[in-house]
């Protein structure tokens, strides 16, 4: 871990209120989720148990806490509140990690687990439980009865998943450093039963960006399994575009009411995308590209460029616009390459840099034309205007490749060697 960045104890949080980003109290930490991992890796901390003033218990996902201290979490704001329910590879911290009897790896000596310590991966938002807080028990004359110390997670066993065990809960655990693409080409190739305990053990977020590489087929397949509410989760977690096009393959009464179990705003993006002809740029563009406002400058868009969430299409490119920020936007003035930001001082304007000679495509522009428009001009992401001139949102060169590759590009003997690292 790099100097500097803060280590806390999961105790100290236990009950330490929940405040959005205004300072509204949201409610208070119930407990800590976490992934254990095969062998002695870290475990991953994937989000925390929240009580709502409702005293419901919600599920708020490490990627919305944006700051974290012993006297208090922030969130983003944005909370789901649907009831927490516990999969099959998550873990309680304080309910089920603490009070535990592990051995010390070296000695094979019991120790009791009083806490575990969390800390925040260097220049990213994953957080990582990386140390333990245990008690020893009774020892010889040199040892005093309760003797504490804290150690690597590494340095204790007891914890982690088996190497070679035949639950999906370890299967996951092994497919865990594959890259999105590369797990959904892995899930392909299992039995549908197998598949579908797998997909089950995912995360949201992880399962989102696997479903968005599968076939249709496989997504659908997926999906159906999942139970409503839970599957409204994921389709949330995907990006509007592809939760549009999944959405699509389904029955009109099925998708009626995953839509209506959906967040009210993520649902309305799904919903404008879907009156868009599929193979049109309405159709495949996404509704979450990032938006300035002309006022911003170089310094404000290389900031929102950083997020780690955004794909290399999205990030290549700002669109400066009129407010509203959110799509479909206020007048769209023009683009901001990402390259040109790198060229000029922090301080200076975005509005000053765009380029408004490009055309941008219209909703209804087909996907040939579209196809041309992007090696015409060496883009990697182009906007969507109206008529009216808001900015409805971008397309990506991902998203073009995924409707001109054939159906089965997942079989090809290219993918496959992709999968090995050939």
């Amino acid at each position: 871990m790099a100097a500097g960045v803060p280590r806390i104890f999961v105790s100290h949080l236990a009950g330490v209120a929940v405040f959005d980003p205004v300072g509204d109290q949201v409610g208070r930490v119930s407990d800590l989720v976490a992934m254990l991992r095969v062998g002695r890796r870290p475990p991953r901390l994937l989000g925390m148990v929240v009580e709502v003033l409702s005293r419901r218990r919600v599920f708020v996902p490490m990627t919305r806490i944006t700051g974290v201290e012993s006297g208090q979490v922030i969130t983003t704001g944005v909370v789901n509140m649907r009831r927490f329910e516990q999969r099959p590879t998550e873990r309680l911290v304080l309910g089920e990690l603490l009070d535990r009897r592990v051995a010390l790896a070296q000695t094979g000596e019991e120790v009791t687990v009083l806490d575990v310590a969390i800390q925040q991966l260097p220049a990213r938002r994953d957080w990582e439980i990386d140390r333990v807080f245990v008690r020893r028990g009774k020892g010889g004359a040199l040892r005093r009865k309760g003797e504490t110390l804290t150690v690597e997670w590494s340095a204790v066993t007891g914890f982690s998943l088996e190497e070679h065990g035949q639950g999906a809960e370890s299967l996951v655990a092994t497919f865990e450093k594959l890259r999105p693409a590369d797990l959904a080409n892995a899930l392909h190739h299992l039995s549908p039963k197998r598949r579908a305990e797998v997909a089950a053990a995912l995360d949201d977020d992880r399962l989102a960006d696997v479903l968005e590489e599968l076939p249709e087929d496989d997504q659908v397949e997926i999906l159906g399994k999942l139970k409503e509410e839970r599957a409204a989760d994921v389709l949330e977690a995907m990006d509007p575009d592809d939760a549009a096009d999944l959405l699509n393959e389904l029955p009109e009464d099925e998708k009626e009411r995953l839509l209506t179990l959906m967040q009210p705003d993520d649902a309305a993006d799904v919903r404008r995308l879907m009156s868009y002809e599929e193979r049109t740029a309405g159709g495949l563009m996404t509704t979450e590209p990032i938006v300035l406002r002309p006022d911003a400058t170089v310094a404000d868009a290389l900031a929102r460029v950083r997020q780690q969430d955004l794909s290399p299409a999205l990030a290549a490119q700002v669109y400066v616009c009129r407010p509203p920020d959110e799509t479909p936007t206020g007048k769209y003035l023009g683009t901001v390459h990402f390259q040109r930001l790198l060229r000029d001082p922090p301080f200076t304007l975005v509005s000053s840099l765009v380029d408004s000679d490009l055309p941008p495509l219209g909703p209804d522009t087909p996907l040939p034309a579209v196809t041309s428009y992007f090696a015409a001009y060496n883009l990697v992401a182009a906007p969507v205007v109206d008529e009216s001139g808001s900015l409805l949102g971008a397309v990506t060169v991902d998203d073009v490749l995924d409707h001109l590759l054939p159906d089965d590009w997942r079989e090809t003997e290219f993918h496959e060697e992709g999968v090995r690292g050939g």
